[in-house]
């Protein structure tokens, strides 16, 4: 049965985004996604809005609006400060009543949904929505209320008003008089929705895009024990999920990029108080070191994901909850992302300009600015009066009534909260860095403090000591050049890979492995293939810490370094990324974690045991296995078979044979799955026999750096010799020029990987004129490499030596 009482009620399924007027965005959204989403398999709760029209009746009814007007021209007239005009507001409002026509509607729309739900009360959401609310250019968070597990129609009234009086709540006003917002103009619309109990289970928030970088081909989901509210506050630091979206419609494919474990030390649960409905409990140690999804759970959010940002046209904040009992996947909110939707290819990029001392602190990174600043502490809302204009605020966590205050500070760090707990929404809006999750930082960091924040390494953000100078560079992608020669990054970390998403770039053209192996591993791979064999104590202590929960130490590093490596992919799908297997020299392998076991003592490093020879030798083949098993995963499983393999230091036309002979054992068939298989070009035999290596590979690409070693003869360690190590030496690009033009005779591309482009101008415009097929260079050289490539193109030049 319909509610009689139309205007001042209606139902979800009455609703969508044209009735932004008169419910709300929040709730116009929940009507959208109720009618339009629902019939596309996702599941919406179902419930009802009070509308914008019983909001203005109450006030009406109840005499507010010359009271409220004039408690704000008195507040424009500095007769009250902020906090006092919005206690006296909400005061008036919660000291009203709402009329009885109004109360009759609200309770009979609820016990309608109660029996809809076959419940004799049902527990309901109570959630605030306001008419000027979620608008592209208007989203802070937590401007106003909501209410969780409310149960009988005389609680729902009360919450309801409550919601009310929300709409007057400091961080509210500050929020509409910054945007130039009328408040009296401003409706408040609440939306009453069945509640999904997952105290039990989990819930939290996922955004259709990398909130750090804008990078729009990801799905990026957070998820906590309990109540979603845990993940919104930023009480928990939750787990994070990515899945790629490109690959999410191959039923046969699980593209989930990372699965990263949050410590979760509390979870927020339903309580029945009279005064509270829910409460935050500790979780336990299995709780905290179990993931809250299983791979299921993330890839049918991650779809669902993908079909609302469809729906909506635009990048999507949402909210999921999963129900205790069922385990039923449920969506409860859905609003436009107000951040990086607002960049029309602009960005900026920070690089400290010296090297800080040791690290005070660490954290996850949001955004990717850097800021300098005096430590303001904060324990409570009181302390907010010390704050002084470019300060870094430290908190445990922040509050949504500390908004108006957070304006002038110039960065943020908390103990605790994940990429979209409040502190990182509210710093993403204002367009400063923060480091959420730390731990550590309200018992590490001391008031007035000098310290810089850096947010510009990815995903794992700094705290140095002191002010650090730092450089900041503009970048507009649409002023850059168009060119014929292929532009590709050198990549190390998987964590910086989406923050060179909007580069004009055509893929990675360096992906080197053992980055990931040294950053995110750090234990050599045959020490957990032979863990028997690791004789130093401290060594196996490590080695058990960091590969805690795995009964087999072998799939640690399987997993680590697929999920590394399958960042770096995601970031240029479906343009080629070019993996180099690990390069790791033999002094530099011991270094790992039980690598002293495993490795011998050589002379001469660089030309001694490192690339192509440990794959098929006795001492490593099995870690070569384990190498080979990561990028199988992400070619085949994930699905990203924009992978290419490189094999590093190949020295004969046997070795090659042998190599490729031992990746086919291990899965990795030339040619199978479309597999490409290229060759670092670094040794004197790869120019001499061009021809003869193209057999065996797909392409090559030059390594400068190893190749001028070679040639010249000079150890590229060397102190002494450094002199002499130069890549624009004659006979070095001698060689250059003679692989590319006997390369291109059998139809086999060549590329370049080394440091000189990204240096000189200059040896960019030689391999322009030399005719490389592609030039791979550092991040932040690109857009510089690019305008000399640019008028290399213009103005060739023959090579001439």
């Amino acid at each position: 049965m319909e509610n009689g009482n139309s205007d001042m009620i209606k139902w979800f399924r009455e609703i969508g985004m044209d009735d932004v007027g008169a419910v709300g965005g929040k709730n116009a959204s929940l009507g959208e996604l109720l009618n339009k989403l629902s019939p596309l398999g996702i599941n919406v709760p179902d419930g009802f809005a009070v509308t914008a029209r019983a909001y203005r009746k109450f006030i009406a009814d109840n005499n507010l609006n010359e009271p409220i007007r004039n408690l704000l021209d008195r507040f424009h007239s500095n007769d009250l400060t902020l906090d006092e005009l919005s206690r006296d507001i909400r005061g008036q409002i919660m000291n009203s009543t709402f009329p009885i026509a109004l109360a009759k509607s609200i309770r009979n729309a609820y016990r309608e949904l109660s029996k809809t739900n076959g419940i004799d009360k049902v527990n309901v959401a109570v959630r605030s929505s306001a008419t000027a609310e979620d608008l592209p250019d208007a989203s802070f968070a937590g401007l106003q209320e909501t209410y969780l597990n409310i149960t009988g129609d005389d609680e729902l009234l009360t919450a309801c008003k409550k919601c009310i009086a929300s709409l007057f709540t400091a961080r509210a006003i500050s929020y509409r008089e910054d945007k130039q917002i009328e408040h009296m103009k401003v409706a408040l619309s609440v939306g009453v929705q069945k509640m999904i109990r997952a105290d039990n289970s989990g819930a939290g928030v996922m955004f259709t895009l990398d909130t750090e970088t804008g990078f729009p081909n990801i799905v990026m989901i957070n998820a906590a024990w309990g109540l979603g509210e845990s993940v919104v506050q930023g009480i928990v630091n939750p787990d994070q999920y990515m899945v790629l979206k490109s690959l999410l419609d191959k039923d046969e494919k699980r593209p989930i990029l990372e699965k990263k474990l949050g410590s979760k030390e509390q979870k927020t649960v339903y309580v029945n108080d009279v005064n509270d409905h829910t409460k935050t409990v500790p979780t336990t140690p299995s709780e905290q070191n179990s993931y809250v999804l299983e791979d299921e759970d993330i890839l049918t959010l991650g779809r669902w994901a993908v079909k609302i940002e469809e729906h909506y046209e635009k990048p999507m904040d949402i909210e999921w909850v999963k129900e205790n009992e069922s385990g039923t996947m449920y969506i409860v909110q859905a609003r436009p992302e107000t951040v990086h939707s607002r960049s029309h290819g602009l960005f900026k990029t920070y690089t400290l300009k010296e090297e800080g001392e040791q690290e005070v602190l660490t954290g996850l990174s949001i955004g990717s600015a850097i800021a300098h600043g005096k430590v303001c502490k904060v324990d409570h809302i009181s302390d907010l009066s010390r704050i002084e204009k470019g300060c870094i605020l430290v908190a445990q966590m922040t509050e949504p009534d500390w908004v108006p205050a957070m304006k002038n500070v110039g960065g943020i760090i908390t103990d605790f909260g994940g990429r979209t707990c409040h502190a990182a929404i509210i710093s993403r809006e204002l367009g400063i860095p923060a480091i959420v999750g730390s731990k550590l930082a309200t018992t590490v960091l001391n008031d007035g403090q000098e310290v810089t924040l850096s947010c510009a390494s990815g995903d794992e953000g700094v705290v140095y000591p002191g002010l650090l100078d730092f450089e900041v560079t503009d970048v507009r992608v649409d002023d850059l050049p168009d060119i014929n020669t292929e532009i590709m990054l050198n990549l190390a970390t998987p964590e910086s890979a989406f923050k060179w998403w909007q580069l004009p770039v055509k893929g990675v053209g360096l992906a080197r492995m053992e980055f990931i192996i040294s950053n995110h591993i750090k234990i050599h791979p045959m020490a957990l293939v032979h863990f028997d064999k690791v004789l130093k104590g401290k060594d196996r202590e490590d080695i058990r810490k960091i590969t805690k929960g795995y009964k087999d130490k072998k799939r640690f590093f399987i997993e680590q370094l697929s999920a590394g490596i399958a960042k770096i992919a995601a970031s240029q799908y479906p343009h080629p990324v070019i993996v180099r297997t690990s390069d790791f020299k033999t002094n530099e392998y011991a270094r790992l974690i039980g690598g002293e076991e495993f490795e011998p003592r050589e002379d001469n490093p660089m030309i001694g045991w490192r690339g192509a020879s440990r794959y098929y030798s006795k001492g490593y083949r099995e870690g070569f296995a384990l190498e080979c098993e990561a990028l199988k995963i992400v070619r085949e499983q994930m699905g990203l078979d924009n992978v290419i393999v490189m094999i590093p230091f190949c020295r004969t036309i046997s070795e090659a044979q042998r190599v490729l002979e031992e990746m086919e054992k291990n899965g990795l068939a030339r040619g199978q799955e479309g597999l490409k298989i290229y060759m670092m070009c670094e040794i004197p035999s790869n120019v001499l026999l061009a021809e003869e290596f193209a057999q065996y590979f797909d392409g090559f690409s030059i390594g400068s750096n190893d190749l001028t070693q070679l040639v010249l003869g000079v150890d590229r360690d060397s102190t002494e010799l450094a002199y002499l190590f130069d890549e624009n030496d004659k006979a070095v690009k001698n060689a250059i020029r003679q692989v590319i033009e006997r390369a291109h005779q059998v139809n086999c591309k060549v590329g370049l990987c080394g440091q000189a482009p990204s240096d000189d101008p200059e040896y960019a415009r030689f391999l322009v004129d030399c005719g490389i097929d592609s030039i791979s260079v550092n991040p932040d050289s690109t857009i510089a490499v690019l305008n000399n490539i640019h008028q290399a193109e213009k103005e060739p030049q023959k090579v001439t030596f």
